[in-house]
This record gives C-alpha cells, structure tokens and sequence, in this order.
C-alpha cells in the first residue's frame, strides 16, 4: 500500500531532503539538459472552506505556492543560494505530488521570468499530438460529445510540456544543479506527507478518478472512501520517475519507461483511447516567447503571457475599457465593489470576452487581428470599444473588429475550463517570475501513470485537449480560431503577471491564479486592488471575487449584500452567486522589501525571509 507506517514524520523527511541537497550542491555535476453563448462556469475545482490569512513581510526574498510544503521547498532552495527559477523547479515537483489535481509532471505551464534585465514568456504548453484533428471531439452525429465524456480518458491527453520547459528555463537562469532541485519532492514522495483538507475533499467530491483503477487503488481505500485528512501519502513511483529525472533531465521523462507507460495508458485506455505516440513526446518543444506588456493607469506596466494565452490580453482588455470610463466615486463600499462598479466591470469583461472567443489561439497557427495581437489593446480601439458601455447592461456582447479588418473566424461557443496552480517568487538577487502549471479539470484525464515502474502512485496526465474547441467549425462551416490540429497550443487563461513601475522599469509585484477562464477575473481584481484601490497583496486578495464570461455576473456568495445584487439586477444585469475559490498568490515590492499575499480560499502561503 502507499500510506506510510503512522510514525512517519514529515520533519525527519526534511532533515534528510536539506541533508541531501547539501550532499548535492557540494557534489552534482548539473545535468545536461456572432457572440459567443453565454456561460455560467463550472468551478475548476471545488470550495475547501474559507481560513483568513495574514499576509507575510520579507526582506530579502519570497515564495508564494499554494501548499505550505511547496512553498517550504522553494525557501530551502533559496537559502542554499538558488535563484528564482531553481526554487520554481523544487516548488513545481512538489506540488505535482501534494495537490495532483492541479497540475504536475503529466501537465504544461506558463513562466513569466525576469532576471533583472530581460523579460522572458517560456511556452510549456501541452500540444495536441501529431494524429490529432478537429473532429475528434465529434460524435457519429456531427456534433461535439458532451463535455465530460471528451475529458474522461486518453483522447484529451495532449503532449506535456512543464518539464522540458523547466529544464531549458535552468539552463538559462539556474544557478544549483538540476538533480539537487529534486531532492525536497523525492523525500517527501519516499518518505510521505499527511493528505491535506483539500486533496481530502477534492478526491472524495471527484466522481470520476475513481474509474481507472490505478488511481481508485491509490487515493482510495478498498471500500471505496477518499484518503483521510492526515492520512500519510507514499508515492514511490513519482519518487523514481523524479530519479530518473534528476539524473538524466527531461529525456527520462520523454524517452524510455516512462514515455512507453504514459503512452500505453493513453491509447490503450478502454473509455476513450487517445492518438498520442512516442514521437509526438520525443518532438515536444518548449518555446521563448516575447512577453506582451502594457501600460496601465499611466503609472504601471503590467506584462504577461501573449498568445496561445488569452489571459493577459483579456485582463488588460478589460482594465483599459475600464480606464477609459470617468472615474466612479464609490468604486469601493464598506470594503467591497460596489453596484456601479460592477456593473461597469461586468459590461467591460463581456466585451474583452467576445474578442476572446473571435480571436484568440495559438500564433504559429493563427494570425492576430490586424497583424497584431496588441491591436486588440491599442487605446483608439479600446475607447470605441469603451462607448458601448451604458448605464444598462448590453445583455452579451459581440467581438470587435480592431484594425477595421474582420477576419474570417467563428466565435468559439462557450464551454467548461479547468483548474491550475500558480508559484511566484522572487529571489535575493533580483530575479522573480511568476509561472502557472496546469493539468487542466481537477485531477485532468484521470489516469494515472506510474511511469513503467510496477510501483504504486505515479502522476496524473492531463485533459489539456479540452481546452480547444470541441465544435471546431459554425453553422456556416467558418473554422473557429482555437480548434483541434495536430502540433497546437490549446488557447489558455493562464495569466501569470509582473508589474514594473513605468517610470523607472523596477519590479513592483508577481501575481496569478488557478480558476480557468476566472483566472482572468481574479487577477484583474488583484491588480485593481493593488494599484487603484491601493490595498496591500493580501487585502488585494482578500477581497470577494467577481466574473462575468459574456453572460451572467457571478459575484463570490455570501461576500456581497443583497442591495449590490438587487441594485446590478435593476440596471439590467442577470446576477448569480456561486463558489469562486481562486488561489490568487502575490508578492509586491513595498518599503520593507516584499509582502506577500495567498488566497484564504485555498492552502497556500508565502514563505521567505
């Protein structure tokens, strides 16, 4: 079984895990390396509950994940002198084991790095395989399958991407060696570590992990019932993989046992067999991008990933229709956004959100309206686009034509987006990045891969195949932008962002989120707490959450008071209240150093020093 003997202690784990990394960094040579239907969102993951948090000042340097031992492994590595990078690999590894649901090996990420000259967007977003095409969500009557039975299996299972984008990111940034980076997951696998509250509640709310049998032996006792809070967690099988990685990078990951097994279960899976092969891993290519940065509020530069994302581009779309309003009086009431506010937020994200589903997909497959993705941000658009904000709501909102040039896409028709986790850190000698990992919905595809080892546990594999359009052409046969093709980036809300001053170009904060296409939300409330509401990180966090995907606002439930809700209704607006459990992590620069700030939604903290 994988539940270590009771006198287990995660404290010994750690004496061993800082134990060994000293042995390494002493020894270890660095291995080579029309609009869009509305939509009421399905969470990614569900609520685990409400814990108030007191947010953290640091001097020197800062680690904000969202488990409390990921965040411990990402200090170690900074006390041993690594740098912002290094400790993302160690933060990453861990919370692949202690939150799977989010993301972890069998997933792909977005880093946002900056080394204190150079500002740099790594690509590890999963790619569709090489057998892929746009009807493989279809069923034999034309029309998509329904939304979970696409997810379910091997058929959404793209190539991941997280490690090898890690791996060339250290090349560029790391400063320990790469196996010493693997030293806090590896003890913690071998070793154990107690089941959170919310790995509880999200295995025992899941309906579906429990269908491959790998994972019901795993996270399940034989009557059925989820791993208890407390319960001691092995994972051996993670813990060789990270071996093998440690030892030969990425390749043993991309190559080999490991390939061979994640594979086999992906097209051998008896619900939905999926098209990936052993080339399509061994071609993967993580990516550097340029970073997409804007100016906000005349004062700031808020930069963040450009396409295949959509999060930058949509939170900043929606900020500068924002700043192109007069300024409202009472944007804040007793501490909350109030009617107005939100209102005019709500009709500002329904148009940012129409823009999305028009135009936004992978570059190397899709070119930007009017040849440029920032056309989408450029200030005479965005006033036009501004002056269909009224005192009453738009009800859902068509996409705008920027550059005059329509081009001949399908809007995508609304559907489900899932889960992430969010790091930010930064670093004593400047560094800082901000990187959002992903497996998709909670607990991705449900299969487990032990990665060819025979042993018990293993990492789960994605469902990133769902994030394209599942209906890839209109009515009129118009292809929609994000839809299925072999070797493409699926359209993400994945945000990670830095914020600069615009004066002077010094790092200000690192911020994002999990809550897929509500990442978009969370975050442009961060910012605006941040910067126009001037809150610190965790104030900024704290505040209640709010969405609006070119439909209904959501508002955060029990968090707004019956006037806010009757006062949006009567201008117009169909207002809902729901779980919005974000996981928002930032870190700001203020005059003592860095605060840091972690969602009480959710388990994260910031640690440092």
């Amino acid at each position: 079984m994988t539940r270590a003997p009771s006198g287990a202690r995660v404290g010994a784990g750690w004496r061993r895990a800082a134990l060994l990394l000293g042995l390494l960094l002493a020894g270890c040579a660095a291995t080579p390396s029309g609009p869009s239907l509305p939509i009421r969102p399905i969470q990614p993951e569900a609520a685990s509950g409400y814990q108030a948090k007191p947010g953290w000042q640091l001097k020197h340097y800062a680690v904000a994940a969202a488990n409390p031992l990921a965040a411990e492994a990402g200090r170690a590595v900074l006390q041993a002198g690594g740098s912002a990078l290094d400790a993302a690999i160690a933060v990453q590894m861990v919370l692949g084991l202690v939150e799977p649901q989010s993301s972890g090996l069998g997933g792909g990420a977005f880093l946002l790095h900056w080394d204190g000259q150079r500002l740099d967007a790594w690509d590890g977003r999963e790619t569709a395989p090489a057998a892929a095409d746009e009807q493989m969500f279809l069923g034999s009557d034309g029309r998509p399958v329904p939304f979970m039975e696409a997810v379910l299996g091997g058929r959404s299972v793209g190539v991941p991407g997280v490690l090898k984008m890690l791996e060339a990111a250290h090349r560029a940034h790391g400063r320990l060696p790469w196996a010493a980076l693997f030293v806090p997951a590896i003890d913690l696998a071998e070793q154990g570590f107690a089941v959170s509250p919310r790995l509880h509640q999200l295995l025992a709310a899941d309906q579906y992990l429990r269908l491959d049998p790998a994972a019901a032996a795993f996270y399940y006792h034989s009557d059925g019932s989820p791993l208890a809070v407390g319960e001691r967690l092995r994972n051996p099988a993670l813990a060789e993989v990270l071996r093998r990685i440690a030892r030969q990078g990425s390749a043993a990951f991309y190559t080999g046992a490991v390939a061979e097994d994640l594979v086999s279960r992906v097209r051998r899976d008896p619900r939905s067999p999926g098209r990936l092969q052993l080339a399509d891993l061994q071609r993967y290519r993580p990516l550097r991008r340029e970073a997409l940065c804007q100016l906000w509020l005349a004062q700031y530069r808020v930069c963040g990933f450009p396409p295949p994302s959509s999060g930058q581009l949509t939170q900043m779309q929606i900020l500068g229709l924002l700043e192109q309003l007069p300024t409202l009086d009472n944007e804040l009431e007793n501490g909350r956004p109030s009617a107005a506010f939100l209102h005019r937020y709500s009709e500002a994200a329904k148009l940012a959100f129409a823009d999305r589903a028009q135009y936004i997909a992978d570059p190397d497959f899709v070119a930007p309206p009017a040849g440029d993705w920032r056309s989408l941000l450029a200030p005479a658009y965005l006033k036009q686009r501004a002056t269909l904000i009224g005192e009453k709501s738009m009800g859902s909102a068509s996409a705008g034509v920027p550059g005059g040039t329509p081009l001949a896409w399908a809007p995508q028709a609304a559907q489900e987006e899932y889960g992430t986790s969010h790091i930010s850190i930064v670093d004593a000698q400047g560094q800082a990045l901000a990187m959002t990992s992903s497996i998709e919905q909670a607990f991705g595809a449900r299969l487990l891969s032990d990665g060819g080892t025979g042993l018990p546990g293993g990492f789960l594999l994605n469902n990133q195949l769902t994030d394209f359009a599942l209906a890839p052409r209109d009515g009129q046969g118009r292809p929609v932008a994000n839809r299925v093709e072999p070797g493409k980036r699926p359209r993400s809300s994945m945000s990670p962002t830095l914020v600069f001053d615009a004066g002077n170009g010094s790092l200000l904060a690192s911020l994002g989120a999990p809550g897929g296409a509500g990442i978009i939300h969370f975050n442009a409330k961060t910012l605006l707490g941040l910067y126009q509401w001037r809150l610190d990180a965790q104030r900024a966090i704290d505040l209640p959450n709010f969405t609006n995907f070119n439909g209904p606002t959501v508002l955060e439930k029990e968090r707004f008071p019956t006037g806010t809700l009757e006062a949006l209704r009567a201008l117009g607006q169909e207002v809902e209240e729901g779980e919005l459990p974000s996981g928002l992590q930032a870190i700001q620069r203020n005059a003592q150093g860095w605060f840091g700030g972690a969602d009480p939604r959710r388990e994260g903290v910031v640690l440092g020093e």
